[in-house]
């Protein structure tokens, strides 16, 4: 049996809280969340894409992975999804910081194993990474739904950290002529590169106009 995991905030306490909303939004405005887990008595960490179906969280991989093979079995697991929103500059190097929103979940991934839940969950995925493009591509072939594993896991043990706040400066440092404030940071889509190999006759699909790709 698993060993309960430890969700405890030690430090920092006042920017953890276990919100479910606050861990769906951090979740809903990812691409991209790391997968930690042990295989072989090594500790690995996997960046994966990530979405949200309800309460659950899902990524997806080759069958022939050890990430999934391990996770199918139900070895236990824990997924970190991390928004660098801004580098605090402080008066000094120690009081300086990040403000970020992070979320860790843990528990155990279980294969999604009907074939229609397969296909809405993997559906699920497409749509979240790149909203309006599964209208516009094929349907996967049975060959390709074979070759992917499609894991879910509950979104009830977990953790939500926060900082949204400028620089905290001892009074001393305050009144150094030292310039102090926050560097906002965001991810944002370039312009779309199209494939070497595709007709330039084809246009941008209204989802990929300026404007239109950000959640």
């Amino acid at each position: 049996m698993p060993a309960k995991p430890d969700m405890q905030f030690r430090r920092l306490r006042k920017k953890g809280n276990r919100d479910f909303r606050q861990a769906c939004d951090i979740i809903d405005s990812a691409w991209i969340g790391h997968v930690g887990f042990i295989f072989e008595n090594l500790p690995y960490v996997v960046p994966m894409a990530l979405a949200r179906d309800g309460d659950r969280l899902l990524v997806h991989g080759s069958v022939a992975s050890r990430l999934t093979k391990s996770l199918a079995e139900g070895w236990p697991c824990c997924v970190t999804v991390t928004h660098l929103d801004g580098i605090v500059l402080a008066r000094s190097a120690f009081n300086s910081s990040m403000n970020y929103r992070s979320l860790m979940v843990f528990g155990e991934a279980v294969v999604v194993t009907d074939p229609a839940e397969k296909v809405r969950g993997l559906d699920i995925l497409t749509e979240h990474l790149a909203p309006g493009r599964l209208d516009d591509v094929r349907s996967s072939t049975r060959k390709e739904l074979n070759a992917t594993t499609l894991l879910s896991m509950p979104i009830r043990d977990f953790t939500v950290k926060i900082s949204n706040a400028p620089p905290d400066d001892p009074a001393a440092d305050v009144r150094a002529p030292i310039w102090a404030g926050v560097i906002p940071l965001t991810l944002k889509p370039g312009k779309p590169q199209p494939a070497p190999d595709m007709d330039p006759s084809i246009p941008l699909p209204p989802y990929l106009k300026k404007g239109k790709y950000i959640r």
